[in-house]
C-alpha cells in the first residue's frame, strides 16, 4: 500500500517537471527563432532605403512581432530561474527587453495608442524652417500635415564654416585646368601660353555701389544676403592686365571672348544653428546647435538638418519626440553592463576568489 501510495504521489510531479522541461525547450526555441527572424529582417531592411525600412518595421505584422518578443524574453526570465542568479545574463535580457520597450512605446503605434489611452498627443517627427530674426511653432509632418508646439524657436543666427583654404579653379577652352588655393597677392603661373593670375581681394558679400557716374566693388558682410567673389587681376602672356570677378554662386561666368574660365570654390564644414526657446514671451533656453549636436526642449529634440543653401538666411530643423529614449537608452546601457560583467568581470572574480581560497589553504 505504501509503495503504490508512493506512485499516485509521485506521477503527478514527474507530470509537472516533463511540463515544465517542454515549456521551457519551447521558449528556447521560440527566442531562437525570432533572433534568426530578426537577422533576416534587419538584411531585408538594408536594402529598401531609410523611407521604406521605416514603414516595414513601423507595420503591424512588425509590430505583432516586437511585442511578441519582448513578452517571450519576459517569461525566459520568469522560466528559467538560474538567470536570477547569473547578473551578467540577467542585465543582458532585461536591456533587451527595455530597448524593445522604449523603442515600441516611440513607434508610430505607441503615439497612437498613448493618444487615445492617455490623452497625450505629441509630434513624433517633422521638420521646421525658420529665417535668421523670426521665431515658429509650425512643425510640418511626414505627410505634409502642420502641428504647433506648445512654445516657440526663434533664429538669432545663422551661419556656415568652411574648410581651409578656399580655391580658385581656372580652366582653357583646350580643357587645360589649374586649381590654386585663395592666397591675396600671390601670382599664379599658367604657363608661356596663358600667362598668369593673381588675387588682388575676397568679398565675402560682394556689393556694386554707385558714386555719380562711377560704379565701385565693396564688401558688405553685415548686409542682408551673401555673394562670396574673388577680384582677380589676369595678366595675358604679351602683358596686358585685366580685371575680373570671380562669383561662388554663379561659376562658369565668362564672357565671349575670354580665353580663361574661373571658378571660386569652398567646401562647407559645418552648419551652425544659434536657436532660443521662447516659451510664455521670454527666452527660456538658447543653445548653437549643429549636425550630432541637437537642443533638448520640452520633450523633444531638434536636430540641424538642413539649411538655405543660396543666401543662408534660413535653417531646416529636424523634430523628433524623446518618448521611449530613457528605456532604450537604459537597455543599451544595461546590455553593455551585462557583457562586460559576464564575459569579464565574473572571470576575473573567479580567479581572484580562487587566489584568496588557495592563500588561505596554504597557511
Amino acid at each position: 500500500m505504501r509503495g503504490a501510495a508512493g506512485c499516485l504521489i509521485g506521477k503527478p510531479m514527474s507530470i509537472d517537471r516533463t511540463f515544465k522541461n517542454k515549456f521551457r525547450r519551447a521558449v528556447m526555441w521560440a527566442a531562437l527563432a525570432l533572433i534568426i527572424l530578426l537577422i533576416f529582417l534587419s538584411i531585408y531592411g538594408a536594402f529598401l532605403g531609410p523611407e521604406r525600412a521605416k514603414e516595414f518595421f513601423n507595420s503591424l505584422p512588425l509590430a505583432v512581432y516586437w511585442v511578441g518578443f519582448a513578452l517571450l524574453l519576459t517569461v525566459g526570465i520568469a522560466v528559467f530561474r538560474r538567470l536570477l542568479h547569473v547578473p551578467g545574463l540577467l542585465l543582458v535580457h532585461a536591456g533587451c527587453i527595455l530597448v524593445l520597450t522604449g523603442a515600441i512605446w516611440g513607434s508610430d503605434a505607441g503615439h497612437k495608442l498613448r493618444k487615445k489611452v492617455f490623452g497625450i498627443d505629441k509630434i513624433q517627427t517633422g521638420q521646421m524652417s525658420i529665417y535668421e530674426g523670426y521665431s515658429d511653432n509650425r512643425v510640418i509632418l511626414e505627410n505634409n500635415e502642420i502641428r504647433e508646439l506648445p512654445f516657440y524657436i526663434g533664429l538669432k543666427d545663422f551661419r556656415l564654416e568652411y574648410y581651409k583654404p578656399d580655391y580658385i579653379f581656372i580652366q582653357t577652352r583646350r580643357g587645360q585646368a589649374w586649381r590654386f588655393p585663395v592666397e591675396i597677392g600671390v601670382e599664379l603661373a599658367l604657363g608661356p601660353d596663358h600667362g598668369a593670375i593673381t588675387v588682388t581681394r575676397v568679398f565675402r558679400n560682394f556689393k556694386i555701389t554707385i558714386e555719380g557716374d562711377r560704379s565701385m566693388a565693396v564688401d558688405e558682410p553685415a548686409a542682408a544676403g551673401s555673394n562670396p567673389a574673388l577680384e582677380v587681376r589676369i595678366e595675358s602672356p604679351d602683358g596686358q592686365a585685366t580685371t575680373r570677378y570671380v562669383f561662388e554662386r554663379f561659376p562658369g561666368h565668362i564672357h565671349g571672348e575670354d580665353e580663361l574660365l574661373l571658378s571660386y570654390e569652398r567646401v562647407v564644414s559645418d552648419y551652425i544653428s544659434e536657436l532660443q526657446v521662447i516659451r510664455d514671451g521670454e527666452v527660456a533656453a538658447e543653445k548653437d546647435i549643429e549636425v550630432n549636436h541637437p537642443l533638448y526642449f520640452g520633450g523633444y529634440h531638434f536636430y540641424q538638418h538642413s539649411y538655405d543653401d543660396q543666401a543662408g538666411e534660413y535653417t531646416v530643423l529636424m523634430v523628433t519626440s524623446d518618448t521611449g529614449l530613457a528605456p532604450v537608452y537604459a537597455g543599451y546601457l544595461m546590455l553593455c553592463i551585462g557583457v562586460f560583467y559576464h564575459f569579464w568581470l565574473r572571470g576575473l572574480s573567479g580567479r581572484l576568489n580562487k587566489l584568496i581560497n588557495t592563500g588561505s589553504k596554504s597557511e
